[in-house]
This record gives C-alpha cells, structure tokens and sequence, in this order.
C-alpha cells in the first residue's frame, strides 16, 4: 500500500463521504487539504463536517487560523506533512482529502516556496485598494501571461503574490511551480460527478447550508473580523452573505449567486486535476465507488 491516500476532486462531488469509508475499510485518519476548512468558524459555508459526521474517524489540520489570519500553504505544508507523518508513525494509513489542488501538491511534492517582502506585498495590496485587481492583472499578463491566465481578473490576492513574486525573483510566478517530485509515494484517487448531476447538486448544498444557518455563521464571523481577512473574506457563499448583509443584493440573489460562483470554481478545480494524469478517477455516483476505491489502493 501506498504511504499516503490522496483524495481529491470537485467540490461536493463525495470526497467526504468516500474518505471515511476509506478510512474504516483501511484503519486511516483523516488530513484536510481544504484551504477554507483552516480557519475556525467557517463551518457551514465550507460544508466541514461535524464531530458527529466524522463517525469516530481522527481529522487533522482544521480549525487553524482566525479569519483574520492570511492564508500561507507553506506553513499548511509543513502542519500537513508532520500530521502524515505521526499518522504513519503510529501504523495507521495517512488520507489526504480536499479539493485545493495547490494545497495537496504542497504537501505530495518536493515544492518550496519563494519567499516574500513584506513592504513590497504592501505596497501591491495598497494599489490592489486603490485601484482594483484589473489593473494589476493587466500587468501581470504583460510579466508573465501563464500567470494570468491560470489567475482570474478578480482574484486580487492570487495577482499581488504572483506579481511580488515577480518582481522579487525576476522570474515568471508559473517558473516558480517545479516538475512534480513525490516527497510521499502517493496513491492519488479524483472523486467526479457528471456535471448535469453535480449542477443540481450544488444548488441543493447551497440551499442546506442556508437552512443550516449559513447567514448567521457568517454574521458572527464579522464580529470576529472576517471582512479585514486578505483570504477567509473571499471565500465561496461569506461574500456573497457579506454583499447581502450590506444590503447589495437579495437573499435570494446571494443565494443564486453563491452557486453560481461555486459551479465556476468547480470548472477551475476540474481543469487543475485532470492535467494531473496519475490520478486515478472515480465516478462519485456509482454505488460501488468504495469497492473500486479499495481495489485500486490494493492494487497500487
């Protein structure tokens, strides 16, 4: 058997739910590879799962940022790569589980980060405020048009580290993302649905976090800083909640929008993964999904 167990895929394809029958048929735990489940309170919205849901099943890495903390993948690759390792160390299998394809290759690949200046990143988040993340990704697809391409326009955050780190390397961002090389021998399992199926399925997510009280989370949340988070205040459904709580649109309209945004970026995570070909894919809605799961871990 494979040292670690990668788990990945679309949003709300069945990655959860396959990971904890995986996790009772092999004796393995659990490590998030969701970037939004990092920070505490953000529940609802991110759909992670209860203390109840996770059925005795150990999860690591969750809860551990405030919202008002940025999000670093090198700090979350090295809390990731010391959960695998205790795991192992204690004769269990390693699941890694969660659809932020940056994260999981973080902690599968020999992947080091460049570093940062901290008055330049200011100054590029000053001119992100002042002028709006166009301009910067026009200039950006001006350096290094890879980069821009993989970044969407509206992705402030993603351009000032791309554009920083640019300027600090004198290198392209995308020359910075090395030949994949395994740091763990990796069995890569992609869960998928078909999208006339995962459509529908989003739009009900959306509807059941709401009903869960996904408006009330986020209403705490802003109590707690979540609108001064460079990273926690763009998250899927907390902006949308956010523009509605401002009285920038409708309930129904954050609603709708919320999936909307949600489809899109299952677009991006699909066109991550599948250029990924190691990975071995599984149809989400087979009913033998977990059976074709194990005989391809076995196999391996």
């Amino acid at each position: 058997m494979k040292d670690v167990i990668a788990i990945v895929g679309p949003t709300a394809a069945g990655k959860s739910a396959l990971s904890l029958r995986l996790a009772e048929a092999l004796g393995g735990e659990v490590v998030n590879a969701d970037s939004m489940q990092l920070y505490r309170g953000m529940d609802i919205g991110t759909a992670k799962l209860t203390a109840a849901e996770r059925a005795g099943v150990p999860h690591h890495v969750l809860d551990i940022w405030d919202v008002t903390e940025p999000a670093s993948v090198a700090v979350y690759q090295r809390l990731a790569r010391a959960a695998i390792d205790d795991i192992a160390a204690r004769g269990r299998v390693p699941l890694l589980v969660g659809g932020s394809g940056l994260y999981i290759r973080a902690v599968l690949e020999d992947f080091e980060f460049p570093g940062t200046d901290p008055r330049l990143r200011a100054e590029l988040e000053r001119e992100l405020e002042e002028v709006g993340p166009a301009p910067l990704h026009a200039r950006l697809r001006a350096a290094d048009p890879a980069a821009a391409a993989r970044i969407l326009p509206g992705n402030g955050r993603r351009i000032v580290r791309a554009l920083e780190v640019n300027a600090l390397t004198g290198t392209a961002f995308t020359a910075q993302l090395p030949q994949p090389r395994p740091v763990y021998d990796a069995l890569q399992l992609g869960v998928d649905l078909d999208t006339a199926v995962l459509d529908p399925r989003i739009g009900a997510r959306v509807e059941l976090m709401w009903a869960n009280g996904f408006v009330d989370e986020v209403r705490q949340l802003l109590g707690l800083g979540l609108r001064e988070g460079r990273t926690a205040s763009g998250a899927l459904g907390y902006r949308q909640i956010m523009q509605l709580l401002d009285g920038l649109c409708t309930d129904d309209e954050a609603r709708a929008e919320t999936a909307r945004a949600t489809r899109r970026f299952v677009r991006r995570q699909r066109s991550w993964f599948r250029r990924d070909g190691r990975i071995i894919w599984l149809d989400g809605a087979a009913a033998d999904i977990t059976e074709a799961a194990l005989r391809a871990v076995r196999q391996d």
